[in-house]
């Protein structure tokens, strides 16, 4: 007999195979040997309590029969015929490899166009921009293989469950080497010291079975005949014949979206969110979440989720980072972009969290000369004052929380994790009044909510920009193709139809399924 239940255990029983037997076998009113073993379906922590924290876990527990361990979905890739049908991706990142993936497992060629380098190669030019200021346009924490989530922490966790079989994606993950772990936490997690080998292992995966990853390989035109896409040409010289192109080239691809406006591509300019980098220390966050001076070691690094309506927007946090670091993640010079991510163990001395303000029509109106362009020049704009402020070589302008609030520049700022170093300023000098003002008026708000969050020990680093893209590249509902051109697949996060790794994933598939029912054969 096969039994599901779910148990609220403390943190420590919780980590103890012995105690969640007996707690199941006391749930079903049965001896403890009668249970075979157990399989965890969810796992999650309960901290509304102020007297104690727990897991609240839900179990497939198996009672006098044989135990099967949790079924691991196995994805098939076959070696593809030497004439297979060939759909060009350009752009490395979850979106652009999901559906290489999908792609071969129905017996069609991907050929992966990526402008950076792989994972390992991305490494040494990080270790540049953070230690001596430079930044490669090609190769950052945006470009090169896996895009923006390789080296920006892998949080799995979405909301967009209507877009595409989450299941499907953890599992795939885990079949290249994430945890199985994934498959059952509430918020799912990777962390950026492991998801380069899980990339190396797709990316392998796709040329072994005869599809193709070329880097270094910058698209710069898309080449087109009486309204249907034949191929792209590329920085290096190269084309690319295809006559379905799927472009999922990430959020902050800004020549591509120049390219299409030069193309007279149909494109449409999109409110996103803009803000800062706040990073606590963790030791603050774990005591407000849990309630308590000093966090157990049964319970993870303490994370948050805050929202406020301001002045008819949404403030609200955005990719929170437990025991995490600050990052430049600048994809040209003179432009100041902070990301956060963490390791796999959230083992850092602290907390950051974008806080970001909800930004329409009404703010990029000034650069109403720019078209669908408007909103990707007015957040370029404000990245330039960012870099200025902060004094070069990306470090980055900063603020203590009580003194941004009250309009004081900080005569001292408290210990940081980003590591090109901050500079006190008044970051008020830096974002628009209507995102500054309403973030001041949010933080004030949030310190009511959490006990301990306004505090002039937290930190507020600029700026928060690449939240999502600026621009949304039209596609049609059925075909899921651009509705000018032929061909051409608009996806994933920079063409507006995702928000992180697994809705981005989820669009690569979803994009490959329609190619594949467009029958390239």
């Amino acid at each position: 007999m096969i039994q599901q239940l779910s148990l609220k255990l403390l943190p420590q029983e919780a980590a103890s195979d012995t105690a969640i037997t007996q707690q199941a076998a006391a749930s079903l009113g049965i001896p403890t040997k009668n249970i075979t073993g157990y399989n965890i379906l969810k796992r999650s922590i309960d901290a509304r309590s102020r007297q104690q924290v727990y897991y609240i876990l839900t179990l497939q527990v198996f009672v006098d029969e044989p135990f099967h361990a949790r079924e691991v979905f196995i994805p098939s890739y076959e070696t593809l015929d030497l004439n297979a049908p060939r759909v060009v991706i350009i752009g490395a990142g979850p979106a652009g490899l999901f559906a290489a993936l999908h792609l071969i497992s129905a017996g069609i060629k991907p050929i992966v166009l990526e402008r950076g380098p792989d994972v390992r190669t991305r490494r040494r030019d990080l270790a540049s921009l953070n230690k001596n200021g430079e930044v490669n346009p090609e190769s950052n924490y945006c470009f090169g293989e896996g895009g923006a989530g390789t080296y920006s922490d892998g949080k799995l966790y979405t909301r967009a469950t209507k877009r595409g079989n989450v299941d499907h994606v953890l599992n795939v993950f885990v079949h290249f080497g994430a945890a199985e772990k994934i498959l059952y936490e509430a918020h799912p997690h990777i962390g950026t010291n492991k998801l380069p080998h899980i990339i190396t292992a797709m990316r392998q995966q796709i040329i072994d079975s005869g599809g193709e990853v070329h880097f270094n390989e910058k698209v710069t035109q898309l080449q087109l005949q009486d309204g249907a896409i034949t191929g792209v040409s590329t920085f290096a010289g190269h084309t690319f014949d295809a006559a379905h192109v799927i472009l999922a080239t990430g959020h902050s691809a800004r020549d591509i979206f120049e390219m299409l406006h030069q193309q007279k591509i149909l494109i449409e300019a999109k409110p996103f969110a803009l803000g800062v980098r706040v990073e606590h220390p963790q030791a603050l966050i774990d005591s407000a979440q849990y309630h308590c001076a000093v966090r157990g070691e049964y319970l993870p690094p303490a994370s948050y989720s805050l929202v406020e309506q301001v002045e008819g927007r949404g403030v609200f946090s955005f990719c929170m980072c437990p025991g995490g670091i600050i990052a430049p993640a600048a994809t040209n010079p003179g432009e100041l972009v902070v990301n956060g991510w963490s390791p796999s163990k959230r083992n850092n001395p602290f907390a950051n969290s974008g806080m970001v303000v909800t930004v329409d029509e009404t703010d990029f109106a000034p650069f109403a000369d720019k078209g669908p362009l408007a909103a990707m020049y007015y957040q370029q704009q404000v990245e330039q004052q960012a870099y200025k402020m902060g004094g070069g070589k990306f470090v980055a302008p900063a603020q203590r929380m009580t003194d941004f609030v009250n309009g004081k520049v900080s005569a001292t700022l408290p210990d940081c994790s980003y590591v090109p170093g901050v500079h006190s300023t008044n970051l008020r000098n830096v974002l628009p009044r209507a995102v500054h003002t309403r973030l001041a008026a949010a933080f004030k708000a949030f310190g009511r909510k959490m006990k301990g969050y306004y505090t002039d020990n937290a930190i507020l680093v600029a700026t928060e920009s690449r939240t999502s893209s600026p621009v949304r590249i039209p596609r049609d509902n059925d075909t899921l193709m651009h509705p000018q051109i032929k061909g051409l697949y608009p996806c994933g996060e920079g063409a507006g139809y995702a928000g992180g790794i697994v809705s981005a994933a989820m669009d690569g598939e979803r994009v490959a399924d329609a190619i594949i029912k467009f029958n390239v054969r």
